[in-house]
């Protein structure tokens, strides 16, 4: 049995609770009739991954119950709130548990009781989580029904309402024979970074385990987004023969920015996330059909190749970046690149990314490969499809160049934020004196004032 312990203060008393996992076949079958008898909805059969978790008083007196389970498949406030997208969310929605009963006992409760059995809770699930499955969770998720509950508990123990379930009140976790209405959806962060390493391209490893071994979705964007990125690749200049024309010139491309935008650098890697379409998105596509069937192929390693070493890759950037622009309200965060080389010899692809919301918003192509990306990223700097007016521009020390901050500044009326290393030893001895002179945002307190101005 694993316990764990919780101090809140009520009044000038300490109250210190205790929360322990149960394991025990008469504990849980406790539990469970607890449930059944107090709980509004009843018990709940757990599928999948589940904890029971018990909330205890000093000497040991059951005050509430908590059942953990798996996550939704697919709610549109979280997936939202967190910016994933569909292939990132089935490789890690392990990382996400959903409270599916809380029920403080009758008999025990009093007021604030339920939010400190639920900081409690939740400060103790990720490592008790751990323990039972092998890797820690990262976000807690749960309903509650607007018309019976405020849901002031949740709001109270640092929980955050993000929206609502569908009209109909329906998802696939359980069946309630009520009438059915929009459930309020409450989120808890169980990690300060929670947002950021759920799309994050590495995980810490006590999250790596939570990682599914075969994502459930094989694309990144939705079908009608598919559609529209083959409509704008279809207008770019096809360089192969016509008898090499099998596979149409925007459906390789398509497939090739795909790839590209799930930071893909070689081109096999571009063939296997191509080849994890499914039917139905490879029509959208309009790949062509296999010979006497109706499975639609993908193109072998051989067309990318050849249609990457002969295609203008600036128009091929220049489509994309009105692509991006055009749905950048629409991308999820996981759609972010920075410089990318793709290999053996095919060119270097450099994206703008906006960085509050992780999203690409230009990119530029340079054919001469690897040990390009200062030019590159200057010229797409200076684009006239890019926009930076009032934008601060971050980049690494590569970029702390005096030609960069002037397309930046001078040029694009925007501001920036470039690193400096040792490479540079008059720049970065100049850096130095200014910052012991005096901090780059505030000025040092003179004696007497009390205080410390902003810098101009």
């Amino acid at each position: 049995m694993n316990r764990s312990t919780h101090s809140a203060t009520s009044g000038n008393a300490t109250v210190r609770l205790t929360t322990h996992v149960v394991g025990e076949k008469l504990a849980r079958l406790r539990f469970k009739q607890l449930l059944q008898e107090q709980h509004g909805l009843g018990d709940r059969k757990a599928k999948g991954r589940s904890l029971y978790q018990v909330v205890c008083s000093p000497d040991g007196q059951w005050l509430g119950l908590i059942l953990w389970t798996g996550a939704i498949w697919h709610l549109k406030a979280r997936d939202q709130w967190i910016g994933w997208d569909a292939v990132c969310r089935s490789e890690r929605l392990q990382l996400v548990v959903h409270q599916a009963r809380f029920l403080v006992l009758e008999q025990t409760r009093q007021p604030n009781l339920a939010s400190r059995m639920l900081g409690a809770a939740v400060r103790d699930l990720p490592v008790q989580w751990e323990e039972l499955h092998g890797y820690r969770p990262l976000l807690a998720e749960t309903f509650t029904d607007p018309e019976s509950h405020a849901g002031t508990c949740y709001k109270a123990s640092g929980w955050q309402a993000v929206g609502y379930s569908g009209k109909d009140g329906r998802h696939y976790a359980e069946k309630i024979p009520a009438e059915r209405r929009p459930k309020k959806l409450w989120l808890k962060a169980l990690h300060s970074q929670s947002r950021h390493l759920l799309c994050a391209e590495q995980l810490p490893q006590p999250y790596r385990a939570g990682l599914a071994a075969h994502a459930g979705e094989r694309c990144a964007l939705r079908n009608a987004q598919l559609h529209s990125l083959f409509d704008a690749f279809r207008k770019v200049p096809d360089p192969r023969r016509p008898c090499a024309r099998r596979y149409p010139i925007g459906a390789v491309l398509s497939l090739v920015a795909l790839g590209l935008l799930r930071g893909a650098v070689h081109v096999s890697t571009i063939l296997r996330t191509a080849q994890k379409l499914s039917q139905s998105q490879r029509t959208r596509l309009r790949l062509p059909f296999k010979k006497g069937t109706r499975f639609c192929q993908v193109p072998g390693y051989d067309v990318f190749r050849e249609v990457l070493n002969r295609v203008d890759l600036d128009a091929l950037a220049g489509v994309l970046t009105q692509w991006l622009q055009s749905h950048a309200d629409e991308l999820p965060r996981t759609l972010a690149v920075d410089g990318k080389t793709i290999r053996d010899h095919l060119g270097l692809i450099v994206t703008l990314v906006d960085a509050e919301e992780g999203v690409p918003v230009a990119v530029a192509a340079n054919p001469a490969g690897k040990g390009h990306e200062l030019k590159t990223t200057q010229a797409l700097l200076a684009s006239p499809q890019v926009s930076l007016i009032n934008a601060v521009v971050t980049a690494d020390s590569l970029h702390c160049q005096d030609q960069t901050a002037h397309i930046i500044t001078r040029e694009k009326g925007g501001n920036y934020l470039l690193q400096i290393r040792d490479n540079q030893p008059t720049l970065h001895q100049h850096a130095q004196d200014q910052l012991a002179q005096s901090p780059p945002l505030f000025a040092r307190t003179t004696p007497g004032t009390g205080g410390s101005n902003a810098a101009s």
